[in-house]
């Protein structure tokens, strides 16, 4: 369907590998759009959770999504640094009414100090054996796991120290 306009806002769609709506954001801001790498931009945006409570984010974020790896980053600028929430998940679509992905349950939170957490196994696993994750899927995921963390500690793509303060002053021109 083609890739979202830069200066357009777009809802983006977690999903569960049983197709369930997991969380929505609405009105994010794509700073960069192509059919492989959407980069958005929100802040103090509403999301909304399948069981139907909200919550609104708490500073700016810079999210990059790519068509090729099963994961997506989050850049959060806090006061003391930039801090990712990266989702194991399925690379992203976009069909023209949003950004839609398949959350995975793993997560990698990283630190400003680029030290960082595996979290959720437990999740995983419960839900791995519930909706029947098939074999090739768990290697595919732990391996994209990897080349995240390669990516954190060489410090690429989205963790290097100017992507977020660069696509960060890049949304303020939209403000």
């Amino acid at each position: 369907m083609g890739a979202p306009r830069p200066g357009s806002k777009i809802q983006i769609q977690s999903y569960k590998h049983n197709g369930q709506l997991h969380r929505v954001w609405e009105n994010s801001l794509v700073l960069k759009g192509s059919d492989s790498i959407v980069i958005g931009a929100n802040d103090k945006t509403l999301v909304v959770e399948s069981d139907g409570r909200s919550w609104v984010t708490r500073e700016p974020a810079i999210c990059y999504f790519h068509a090729q790896y099963w994961f997506n980053i989050i850049g959060m600028l806090r006061d003391d640094g930039i801090y990712y929430y990266c989702n194991i998940s399925s690379p992203f679509v976009y069909d023209g009414e949003a950004l839609k992905y398949i959350d995975y349950d793993l997560d990698v939170k990283v630190y400003p100090d680029m030290t960082y957490d595996l979290l959720d196994e437990d999740e995983y696993d419960e839900h791995r054996k519930l909706m029947n994750y098939p074999e090739g899927l768990d290697r595919i995921l732990h391996n994209n796991i990897e080349y995240l963390l390669r990516w954190v500690r060489q410090k690429k793509g989205p963790f290097s120290p100017e992507f977020v303060d660069q696509w960060y002053e890049r949304y303020l021109t939209y403000r």
